[in-house]
């Protein structure tokens, strides 16, 4: 009988290269993290540069997630197709000239065009690093593990926090953030070039031509022995053979549904709290570089939420631990809303409302691998996070309409931090597998 090679990949111990490729995908979320922020890092100066208002920069603020939108639904299909590194080393590319782009600008239009741009890059490689994380873990570290890839997003948005502030100090300029975001994503095409082979799940899955090969060189680079054939995919009982099913065939279209709807509700939470939380800390009066600095707070909270969520998802049920993330959610969104006059409690509770909002996507993340089988789990993932962005984009709107209009900081938060609530209604409705697919 010919040994299936996922079988190796999940039921054995995690090898250094294994430990090495979800290294990467943690530094691709955290590039991701940045790029993300930057905007928000260089908000208050392109709104003081340029003389825009509130409403205007809410929609400044959210043109990447539209691309983001964009990229999540169709790159994350293109890596279900043609193998999560070709479409990661592509995501980078556009990822690094969107980034250098933004920073030769000098009007809103052609600022948000290049965010879209960029956008289309930060998409592809959320679903292909979810993917890459979950494929290149075993089954008992799983959860772990794409947690852990999750919770690269506020690491690096703490980095780029500390690094913006001290861009940003003394009055710096703005395009400096974005000259760094640049930079440092173009270090990462070599890095995942050179580092990163293709997944076993989907060669064993898809079998292209070379696929023997290409399994058998990365099980030789984990200590494992070579196999002699690729093994016979299945064929279900309506004819259809293993891996050409889709996210929308009649046993996942209520899965995928629901997934993007707990995702678009939760990130509304989410992104109201990322994007607007510079600006409404210099409008109570402090420094734009006193705002990167409780922005990187907010993100310290949530790298210790998404360490803390993975950590209790490799023991617990998901699901249990998850629904407590999202009730704690909207209530630290409430607790910001009421707003504090000193800058060591706004970091504070800005941490707190951090750790339980990107704890809850740290969930989410685990949540995708575990419902979607590898030959869906980019395109389910990406659908996914493309459908749940249309709330990151309305999030920003929503409240600087919200604000323009001269309702207070405290109903605002009320009513955003109630996404998290309907994401919980969501995550129940969900079939759950027994186990975690490989």
């Amino acid at each position: 009988m010919t040994t299936d090679p996922r079988r190796i990949m999940t039921d054995s111990p995690m090898s250094t290269l294994q430990i090495l490729v979800v290294a990467v995908t943690i530094c691709l979320n955290a590039l991701d993290g940045f790029d993300v922020m930057s905007i928000s890092f260089a908000s208050p100066g392109i709104a003081s540069e340029w003389g825009i208002d509130r409403a205007a920069l809410g929609i400044v603020l959210s043109m990447e997630l539209i691309g983001m939108a964009v990229g999540s639904v169709f790159l994350g299909r293109l890596a279900d197709r043609i193998g999560r590194r070709s479409t990661t080393l592509g995501c980078l590319l556009i990822m690094t000239v969107g980034m250098y782009m933004a920073s030769t600008v000098g009007d809103v239009f052609s600022l948000s065009l290049w965010r879209v741009f960029t956008g289309l890059g930060i998409g592809g490689v959320l679903a292909t690093t979810n993917a890459l994380a979950a494929e290149f873990s075993s089954a008992k570290y799983r959860n772990l593990n794409v947690s852990l890839m999750a919770m690269g997003y506020p690491l690096g948005a703490i980095t780029g926090g500390i690094v913006a502030a001290n861009i940003l100090k003394d009055g710096g300029d703005w395009r400096g953030v974005f000259h760094f975001g640049a930079a440092a994503t173009a270090v990462f095409i070599p890095v995942m070039w050179f580092l990163v082979p293709e997944s076993i799940s989907w060669l064993t899955t898809k079998q292209p031509a070379g696929a023997l090969q290409k399994i058998n060189a990365t099980l030789r680079r984990m200590g494992h022995a070579a196999i002699d054939a690729l093994p016979v995919l299945s064929v279900d009982a309506t004819g259809r053979k293993e891996g050409t099913d889709t996210i929308f065939s009649p046993t996942m279209l209520r899965t995928t549904l629901l997934m993007a709807a707990t995702y678009f509700f939760h990130i509304i939470t989410f992104y109201y709290l990322i994007k607007w939380v510079p600006k409404i800390v210099v409008d109570m009066g402090f420094a734009a570089s006193s705002a990167a600095g409780v922005l990187v707070w907010a993100n310290v909270g949530g790298a210790t939420g998404g360490a803390v969520m993975g950590l209790l998802a490799s023991k617990l049920n998901l699901r249990l631990v998850l629904s407590a993330m999202l009730v704690g959610s909207t209530l630290a969104i409430i607790v910001f809303g009421r707003g504090y006059s000193d800058l060591a409690t706004l970091s504070l509770v800005c941490a707190c409302a951090g750790f339980f909002t990107n704890g809850s996507i740290n969930g989410l993340y685990a949540t995708f691998a575990q419902v979607f089988p590898n030959h869906q789990r980019a395109s389910g993932t990406g659908f996914s996070i493309g459908v749940g962005r249309g709330g990151s984009v309305l999030a920003p709107v929503l409240a600087g309409v919200l604000f323009q209009s001269g309702i207070g900081l405290f109903p605002v938060s009320i009513l955003l931090g109630m996404g998290s609530v309907l994401a919980l209604v969501c995550l129940w409705m969900i079939p759950m597998p027994a186990r975690n697919q490989s």
